[in-house]
């Protein structure tokens, strides 16, 4: 098709939304919740506050009059006077200053401090890595509050002397947090490029790693905020800390305690400010946290599942046919658009497939064209904001779609099972292969720990893991890929699923490996009759190992079928354009061939056949309107075309 035909279909579909940046994204997810819009604008009042505290203060803090000891409320005093007729307003002005200035000097300090050298010694390792940990540990067997007297003690009274204690007893927790996140990081192929690239060791800590981990560490500063304004007060409260001359709320509370039979009122304003400055930072930090996590707000719309136990889903899941173990009917999957009101993103459009006792399915198609997504709809695992927002997904006798999150849990790993694309990542960094493979025996078949390491032992003999015993503590940077990938297939066995879901286990293997890893899943199905779903480019992997393929192409089954029908004799053209652009060992080429053009996003799908602007077969009717699923493909001309594949 001509660039031009290709631009009027595109077109059609309307133009893509306007590009939402990360930072702005994690900022409509804080707004969008109501708990955390409160919490900012608090801190937004107190830093005004803060601020412009001589202007917004009636009085001088210290300015005393006898006269007006222990006065009410009043329009003289909006908030009473103090044993000594200080105003109680101004100086809780002054001591939000205070509170402001400290915890934001003290986190700040404990961010320079704590972060840097986290990065660091998680980055290097090795001794740097064993030594601070073995500090760390020293200063952390103290109370934190001890270990701020001691430090006080040294230091002597002052703000910035307070700071400075409570910055210490912070970084040490920040560092803590910075090296696991360095650990983590190092690991990842990014970093090795950098270091291929020759870039020096600072380079790689400031300007690939802290960016990689920013999110963590600032979520745990904003809550930090809170519990420095928190231990501050309770420093000053006790009589250490800040200097008798300075406005805080914890030397108001120390004053106030000397009147408590006689004037229990006096405790009241600076209580309530302590308690309103924690909470909004607390609440800040569970907000940022969210944001960065990519949990939906409190406005999006509830989910439009059906609910659980409805009648039309118990008569939907009694029509599923006997040989099939998991069917699914017109499943369609949505995002939210990229700004308010905006027309909601198809990611799946009118899925169905079935996958049939003991058989292989093959799900075949480029990146893009939404088949881990539909591998992920079958375990409620659809990330968020998506959701499911119509079909049904029969299992067992239920509905997928429709069931509560406490009953899909109890499905996933037991009776349904996956393997990830990448096998390494699927693993926690900080725990053993042991210890990942023995939980979920111990979490769905409450096995001891000697017998849930008795048979990860045997698991990892299964698959072909060599030592399984000493591998065991073993942690996954310690596997190589084609081990990791077993010891996946083994975790996504311990439990004897029904169902294996294997999201291209081959991806990022050498070809030797991917036969090994190939055969292994083909071995352990007919020992488990297990049904399997394999998701896969690979035309070739395919045809040796499956017994019905479903093609895939921008979020919709274009065709399905017996392989060797299929592979042969395609019906529809993209399954075509696929099989002519796989190498062949027998025919000589200049050039790998390619498939003209790329799966298009879901906001710029086409009107018509999705296809069509890479079609060479198109028509103008192709265009006009949506096309039905008939026969077994997705095309309006399969009953005249002739897309036989001679091989």
């Amino acid at each position: 098709m001509s660039e031009a035909g290709t631009e009027t279909v595109a077109a059609e579909a309307g133009a893509a939304p306007e590009k939402v940046t990360p930072g702005r994204l994690v900022l409509r997810h804080m707004l969008g919740h109501r708990a955390t819009t409160a919490a900012l604008a608090g801190i937004v009042l107190m830093i005004l506050v803060a601020i412009f505290a001589p202007l917004l203060a009636p009085y001088d803090p210290n300015y005393a009059n006898v006269l007006h000891r222990h006065q009410g409320p009043s329009w003289v005093h909006l908030l009473g006077a103090d044993g000594i007729g200080r105003d109680t307003l101004s100086r809780i002005i002054y001591g939000t200053r205070t509170a402001v200035w400290t915890s934001f000097e003290s986190v700040a300090l404990a961010l320079v401090v704590g972060v840097p050298i986290g990065l660091l010694v998680g980055f290097l390792g090795g001794w740097w890595d064993r030594l601070a940990m073995r500090v760390t540990d020293i200063f952390q067997s103290i109370p934190s509050l001890i270990f701020a007297f001691a430090l006080i003690a040294v230091l002597g009274r002052g703000t910035n002397q307070t700071a400075l204690a409570v910055a210490i007893v912070f970084a040490v927790i920040l560092m803590r947090i910075a090296r696991a996140l360095a650990l983590r990081e190092r690991e990842f192929l990014y970093v090795d490029a950098a270091r291929v690239a020759g870039m020096p060791t600072w380079h790689i800590l400031f300007r690939e790693i802290l960016p990689n981990t920013v999110g963590p560490i600032i979520v745990e500063a904003a809550i930090m905020l809170g519990s420095a304004i928190m231990i501050i007060t309770m420093l000053s409260f006790l009589g250490l800390g800040l200097d008798a001359t300075v406005v805080d709320w914890g030397s108001m509370l120390d004053e106030a305690r000397n009147y408590q039979a006689t004037h229990p009122y006096l405790a009241l304003p600076p209580g309530l400010a302590i308690i309103f400055a924690v909470l909004m930072f607390n609440f800040a930090g569970d907000g940022l946290r969210d944001a960065l996590a990519g949990k939906q707000s409190a406005r999006r719309a509830p989910r439009r599942r059906k609910k659980p136990g409805s009648a039309a889903g118990a008569v939907a899941a009694a029509e599923l046919p006997a040989p099939d173990v998991i069917a699914v009917r017109g499943l369609k999957v949505e995002f939210p658009g990229g700004e308010a009101g905006a027309k909601p993103l198809e990611i799946l459009s009118d899925v169905s497939f079935s996958l049939r006792r003991g058989e292989t399915l093959g799900l075949v198609g480029e990146s893009g064209s939404g088949k881990s997504m539909s591998a992920l709809s079958l375990l409620g695992l659809v990330p968020t904001p998506g959701e499911v927002t119509s079909g049904e997904i029969l299992f067992g006798g239920r509905d997928l779609a429709a069931l509560p999150e406490a009953e899909l849990a109890a499905i996933r790993g037991r009776e349904i099972a996956m393997i990830f694309q990448d096998s390494i990542a699927g693993f926690s960094p900080v725990h053993t292969i042991g210890e990942q493979l023995a939980e979920p025996l111990r979490i769905h078949k409450g096995l001891g720990e000697a017998e849930a390491k008795a048979r990860v032992v045997e698991l990892l003999d299964l698959v072909g893991v060599p030592n399984a015993r000493e591998r065991i503590d073993d942690y996954p940077h310690q596997f190589s890929g084609g081990m990791a990938q077993r010891a996946s297939i083994a975790m996504a066995l311990s439990c004897g699923p029904r169902v294996l879901l294997a999201d291209e286990p081959t991806t990022a293997l050498d070809v030797t490996i991917q036969a090994q890893v190939l055969d292994l899943l083909g071995d352990l199905q007919r020992r488990f009759d297990m049904s399997v779903l394999l998701i896969t480019h690979d035309l070739g992997v395919v045809a040796e190992t499956c017994d019905r393929v479903v093609v895939m192409y921008a979020g919709q089954i274009v065709e399905e079928g017996a392989v060797a029908d299929v592979l042969s004799r395609p019906r529809h053209p993209y399954t075509y354009a696929l099989l002519t652009a796989t190498p062949r060992e027998d025919v000589r080429m200049d050039r790998l061939p390619t498939v003209p053009g790329s799966v298009p996003p879901p906001w710029a799908w086409p009107r018509g056949c999705r296809f069509m602007p890479r079609c060479a077969f198109a028509r103008a009717e192709c265009g006009q309107g949506p096309v039905p699923f008939v026969g077994g493909t997705r095309c309006l001309r399969a009953g005249e075309l002739q897309l036989e594949v001679v091989r």
